[in-house]
């Protein structure tokens, strides 16, 4: 029989291990999701390490196809953190940080790992050049990669109760996401990607090789314009009705407050579709963060 006297030191070695695992999420989603970081900054203190849990998730496959030369190796990372999920947690908790933290944050709030599968699903389009086929097509894909985060963050955030607003969480999503498609156009256009929905852009008059080999024309601005209206319809929805959203769960719209910004900028004079990787300055976003929670606060 094991002695009760060794059981506090493996507690302690499993909340060791858990507070490294979220230390870890901090730091990945400050170098590579910047925008959500800040917003995690002004959530309450005890929501942060869910929050940085379920970003940090979302960053680890957004980027596997910057990290592999070919479909099949970014199917093989997608199937491992689908039996993450799905039936091996404790060996995938000992071999990955995120994993570890993912689960746990899963296991707190009693939150179901569905939306996290068809997140991976829907990032399964991004390890191919197939175009986008419709508007449906890149609404359901912005839903399932960032309307569902603002969703489970709003769980996290209402400590796993229902806090209602779930459409606007879909509205919200969707304007990050498409403002974040366009952001990275020119990532995109240089490795034969295409995020526009195919049958505007045939609308348009706009070809897939245009875009491929990066040619700019009147055409293509019309395009890029349509996707822009598209994604600040959306975030006005959120906007007029931002009073229906319960005070707890704010910090899961935050990063959303940055897309006038952002589309502002691709609406300059000297916006170059395949050259300007649109971003704002750290101090500004600050600002605009800041900002908005300070707004929030005002309705509690």
């Amino acid at each position: 029989m094991n002695s009760p006297l060794a059981m506090p030191g493996l507690a302690d070695r499993q909340g060791q291990d858990l507070d490294a695992a979220f230390a870890i999420c901090m730091a990945q989603v400050r170098a590579l999701d910047p925008d959500r970081y800040l917003a995690c900054l002004f959530a309450p203190r005890e929501a942060q390490p869910g929050l940085f849990a379920l970003y940090a998730f979302s960053s680890e496959i957004a980027r596997i196809r910057d990290i592999v030369s070919e479909p099949m190796p970014g199917e093989l990372r997608h199937q491992w953190w689908r039996e993450a999920l799905s039936c091996k947690g404790a060996e995938a908790g000992r071999q990955n940080p995120v994993a570890l933290a993912v689960l746990e944050t899963l296991r707190r709030y009693a939150l179901p790992p569905d939306p996290l599968l068809a997140l991976i699903e829907a990032r399964s389009f991004d390890l191919y050049d197939d175009p986008m086929p419709t508007w449906q097509d890149l609404e359901g894909y912005c839903g399932e990669t960032s309307s569902a985060l603002v969703r489970l963050a709003s769980l996290i955030l209402a400590g796993g109760e229902e806090p209602g607003s779930a459409d606007l969480c879909g509205y919200a999503g969707v304007s990050y996401a498409m403002t974040g498609l366009l952001r990275a156009f020119p990532i995109h256009a240089r490795r034969r990607q295409c995020f526009l929905p195919h049958e505007m852009l045939i609308s348009c008059g706009v070809s897939l090789d245009d875009i491929a080999e990066g040619r700019d024309s009147d055409s293509l601005r019309a395009a890029l314009h349509e996707v822009r209206q598209r994604a600040r319809g959306h975030f006005e929805t959120l906007r007029s009705r931002i009073g229906e959203i319960d005070a707890r769960i704010r910090p899961a719209f935050l990063a959303c407050c940055l897309v006038p910004a952002y589309l502002g900028k691709m609406e300059r004079a000297d916006y170059r579709p395949f050259e300007t990787l649109v971003d704002l300055n750290p101090l500004r976003k600050w600002w605009i963060i800041g900002r908005s929670a300070w707004k929030a606060k005002r309705y509690r």
